[in-house]
């Protein structure tokens, strides 16, 4: 590991806080009682109060100095006079320690007395001052130049997402999103349990990827010596519950799909599903209705949330239109009694690529989500979708040929999908096989059967309605982040490209070929007058081959060794 300039002093740093008797990373509980917050909240002159956080600034201005820290809740301003801090002749913590050996970044602990500055600033005037954690790493700071335009800020996507960590602490607004995202499971974890239903937990690993159409993760369970597959989705396990009697379920789930990724696409992401019994699709739609607009309440104080250039009502009811009149509206073509061919055929006039993989359901799918989609802005129910798109999905009671299934769009995003969930064992086999047949065809998402599910399915499930939310695409809309990834505190992420050995020098070589020849360990001069090196030349290899950590200074009898450590 190279080390940068900065980093290496700051280790220097940390040596010479050790040398003063000064650890850096202290294990006592330190007994914080307020939080920036609440002494801005419940201010009071001449107050005690213990606080700590992250140093984020210091002017130093002689023997006393300003600086801010920060803590989960906002920021605080500190007042610093070396007399008062230091009251006797020992001026070592402020001289020292604060002044020189402290660093931004760094988290300490406060305690001192609340006063107000000349210009009305709330401040605790510092009476103790602990070093918590020393930061070796400097961090991101935007910079203000004299014209008060910022500069080098923490701003590159990958970076942030890559080392939340950091964008937290420098950019501290984005904790707001993460606040909300709480927010709303809390608010719709509320409204299931005041209705009576209960949450519930399925398998991750599954033996079989069943609930929806997508490609799974596989992996491998070495005890069992048997695969197995990330879950795809909770549906048939929440659904096996309520065959076993239990009226109302619901699960916050994690699940994987091994597909694309985008703005709007994770292949980690939350899901929440409800299943309930004795209901069917139309209830669902109501629900759902009264659902978002009070989760939409919760999280923003209104039903109403700004997207981008638009402003989302959440406030029921929604808009409803069958998935025929809607292909119908924005292509002309009536899908109501076509075959696969004839399907087909008006896709590929749409200019849409579809190919001979895909069966009826896919293609109409494909139809819809190019042509029709992103027209849906305000909150809309697409309903009764062809039964080729819905294989768990009970027939319509007016036509067969159609599903009583509804999927909720908000701007131009699939949001909610949900089911009169079909629970004839019979026709729920036939439409496995015929995933299947798919399957034969090269359709890599086609549903798996699931025969433990078949045999649930054969002791009797009442009549009953499903639905899933996808969570982090409503967070994103109530947030207004156009982008999965802002939602996530940890996104996926290629790995980071490794950094490339570290080509040593031929003063650095000489150095390495004493300790080899001498076990690894030799005395400093001696090491020193064996390499022969002009002092700028010996000083810069030190320097160098101790931020390659190939290096470090061990002290035995106040003499000092130096030992390779690669």
């Amino acid at each position: 590991m190279q080390l940068s300039e900065q980093e290496i002093i700051r280790r220097e740093k940390l040596s010479k806080l050790h040398e003063l008797g000064v650890n850096p990373y202290p294990a006592n509980l330190f007994p914080v009682d307020h939080t920036s917050k609440q002494v801005k909240n419940d201010f009071q002159e001449g107050k005690k109060v213990i606080v700590a956080g992250r140093l984020m600034s210091s002017r130093i201005q002689g023997k006393a100095s300003f600086a801010t820290i920060q803590d989960s809740e906002g920021k605080i301003q500190l007042y610093i006079n070396r007399d008062e801090l230091c009251p006797g002749e020992d001026k070592t913590l402020y001289n020292e320690i604060y002044k020189k050996l402290i660093d931004l970044g760094d988290i300490v602990g406060i305690e001192g007395e609340l006063f107000t500055t000349q210009v009305g600033e709330k401040t605790v005037r510092v009476k103790g001052l602990h070093l918590l954690s020393k930061s070796l790493r400097p961090l991101p700071l935007p910079k203000t130049d004299a014209e008060g335009h910022t500069f080098d800020a923490f701003t590159d996507p990958e970076l942030r997402y890559r080392m939340r960590y950091v964008d937290l602490v420098v950019n501290p607004q984005i904790k707001e999103t993460f606040i909300k995202r709480t927010k709303l499971f809390n608010a719709m974890r509320n409204f299931f349990n005041e209705a009576g239903y209960m949450e519930v937990e399925t398998p991750v690993l599954q033996s079989i990827p069943g609930g929806a159409a997508a490609r799974p993760f596989m992996t491998h369970h070495n005890a069992l010596d048997i695969p197995l597959y990330l879950r795809i989705a909770n549906e048939l396990y929440l659904k096996r519950l309520i065959v076993g009697g239990f009226d109302g379920v619901y699960e916050f789930a994690k699940n994987f799909r091994n597909e694309g990724m985008d703005r709007t696409h994770n292949p980690e992401f939350t899901v929440m599903e409800i299943y309930v019994a004795y209901k069917d699709y139309n209830w669902m739609m109501d629900f759902t209705e009264r659902l978002l607009e009070h989760c939409a309440t919760a999280v923003n104080g209104t039903p109403v949330a700004k997207f981008g250039e638009h402003e989302i009502n959440f406030k029921a009811p929604y808009k409803r239109i069958t998935m025929a009149d809607s292909i119908k509206e924005f292509t002309g073509f009536d899908i109501t009694g076509k075959t696969e061919d004839e399907i087909r055929q008006a896709a590929l006039g749409m200019g849409i690529p579809v190919d001979e993989t895909m069966g009826k359901g896919k293609l109409i799918d494909e139809i819809f989500g190019e042509k029709c989609e992103g027209n849906y802005i305000q909150p809309t129910f697409i309903t009764d979708y062809p039964k080729e798109m819905s294989p768990l999905t009970k027939a319509h009671r007016d036509n067969p040929e159609l599903t009583e299934r509804f999927e909720l769009m908000v701007c131009g995003k699939e949001i909610a999908n949900a089911y009169s969930e079909l629970n004839d064992p019979i026709d729920q086999r036939e439409r496995f096989e015929a995933q299947m047949a798919l399957a034969d065809r090269g359709d890599d998402e086609a549903m798996f059967i699931d025969q433990d599910f078949l045999r649930a399915l054969e002791f009797g499930m009442p009549p009953t309605s499903g639905m899933g939310i996808g969570m982090d695409r409503l967070i994103m809309f109530l947030t207004n982040n156009p982008s999965i990834q802002e939602v996530l505190f940890f996104p996926q992420m290629r790995p980071e490209k490794t950094a490339p050995a570290v080509e040593l020098t031929d003063e650095e070589k000489i150095i390495i070929q004493i300790l080899e020849n001498n076990d690894n360990k030799v005395e400093l001069g001696a090491l020193k007058e064996q390499a022969a090196l002009s002092g700028k030349k010996w000083d810069k290899a030190m320097k160098s081959l101790s931020s390659h950590a190939l290096t470090k200074v061990e002290t035995e009898n106040d003499i000092k060794y130096v030992v390779y450590t690669n």
